[in-house]
């Protein structure tokens, strides 16, 4: 009955607006935005301290710029 990812999503949303009402849904996808922006930048950061490890730990490479 509930084979796909949209059935899910369906009985998420029909959860959501039970338990919060449909008032608070636009604030919990604000929220929910501002996590997953927060969360990407977080990464991007990890992953440009790796970069620089890498560099920095190669023989004869220049230094990262800052």
């Amino acid at each position: 009955m509930f084979d796909s990812i949209d059935d899910w999503l369906i009985i998420a949303v029909v959860a959501g607006v039970l338990f919060y009402g449909s008032s608070k849904i636009p604030q919990l996808a604000h929220s929910l935005g501002r996590s997953v922006g927060e969360f990407k930048r977080g990464r991007l950061e990890v992953d440009r301290e790796i970069q620089a490890d890498k560099a920095a730990a190669s023989p004869g490479a220049a230094p990262p710029p800052h």
